[in-house]
């Protein structure tokens, strides 16, 4: 009994520190308009991955969803990166993370730490992965490194070359 009180004491004074520090996380994405003959709207996946490069959750995957016979899913193979980690296991829409593809300019998405993946998220280093293609066009992966659950806000930015414009993220 005399080693189980403080064991219990610290769980319970550790606890709500953990659930203290959840944050959101506010991500602006800009597909560029391209001066190209026929323009198609990327697809775009957004994902979480750890250090290791391991999955660490979806954030949001935006593919074509008006065609007929759910035909859009057939593209998703071209998100090479994210087919791999985490698109070939997935039964296409998800709630919550697939939706329509964007037009071009700067797209602002919104995500709550209390909720979906985020939620779940330890605490620790991660990398927030944006990956677009085109129908008939390019593929670009863009990177940006983060801290999650880090005192104070982060705002941190990396940017693409071709099909992805300015990545922005805000975590707070």
């Amino acid at each position: 009994m005399r080693k189980l009180l403080p064991f219990a004491i610290t769980s319970l004074l550790g606890a709500p520190a953990m659930n203290a520090v959840a944050a959101d996380l506010t991500l602006k994405v800009e597909v560029p308009r391209l001066n190209v003959a026929e323009y198609h709207k990327p697809y775009v996946a957004i994902w979480l991955e750890k250090p290791d490069q391991t999955f660490a959750g979806n954030l949001a995957v935006w593919y074509d969803l008006k065609k007929r016979d759910n035909e859009g899913t057939k593209w998703l193979k071209d998100l090479r990166q994210w087919w791999r980690r985490s698109g070939r296991e997935l039964q296409m829409p998800v709630e919550g993370v697939s939706g329509a593809t964007r037009t071009t300019g700067e797209q602002t998405l919104s995500f709550a730490g209390d909720k979906g993946i985020l939620a779940k998220l330890p605490a620790g280093d991660y990398q927030l992965i944006v990956e677009a293609a085109r129908e008939g066009g390019g593929r670009e992966v863009v990177k940006v490194p983060f801290q999650w659950q880090a005192k104070g806000e982060q705002n941190l930015k990396a940017q693409g070359s071709h099909e992805l414009g300015t990545i922005a993220v805000t975590i707070k």
